[in-house]
């Protein structure tokens, strides 16, 4: 039975000069992946892909290196667009993305809406999972995508009660049964 674990990048080091997209992992973030590489979870995994974003490959990038796996991107996966507002403080930024969720039909401050991003995750996902693959995938990304999809595939409404607690988080999904093995852990508590 294949499995799919949907990583969501560790901690990065925070530059608001820099479009968040291309923010990277920070040393905390670097070494709690390379811990998370080692782990016994994900000594069959086969398939490694990424958002295009450059924390998400970077930690991809950790994970291929421990297994002698290449990374394959998917646009797709890419975190929800909220180049109208760029980096925004941690406590406003906490305030938008409570409002992202809670009105998912709408564009909070120009972000992409919560359902065109989730649609946009579901189609990833889909054709990430028909490819012919041996073995489990990993799958690293993003948190908000991340329980976009994570409540797609449970047949829960768009909520932020099913957002990771924080970064460095993942779920599994049975893709025998098509259906979650576990919703949110720390890639640190593995």
């Amino acid at each position: 039975m294949s499995t799919i674990f949907f990583i969501t990048h560790p901690e990065v080091v925070i530059d608001p000069a820099t479009p968040v997209p291309r923010w990277h992992l920070s040393d905390v973030g670097i070494a709690k992946m390379r811990a998370f590489a080692a782990a016994p979870s994900m000594r069959d995994i086969r398939t490694i892909w990424a958002s295009t974003e450059t924390k998400a490959i970077e930690g991809a990038g950790i994970l291929a290196a421990a297994h002698g796996l290449p990374v394959a991107v998917h646009p797709g996966l890419d975190e929800n667009d909220r180049s109208a507002t760029g980096f925004l403080p941690p406590d406003e930024f906490q305030r938008v993305a409570d409002q992202f969720f809670a009105h998912p039909d709408e564009s909070v401050r120009g972000w992409e809406r919560a359902v065109d991003a989730q649609q946009r995750v579901v189609a990833a996902f889909e054709a990430i999972i028909a490819a012919p693959a041996a073995g489990d995938i990993a799958i690293v990304a993003h948190g908000g995508v991340g329980t976009l999809l994570y409540c797609h595939l449970a047949g829960l409404a768009i909520s932020r009660q099913h957002d990771q607690p924080a970064q460095g988080h993942y779920w599994s999904y049975a893709l025998t049964s098509r259906s979650l093995l576990h919703a949110w852990r720390s890639i640190v508590a593995d």
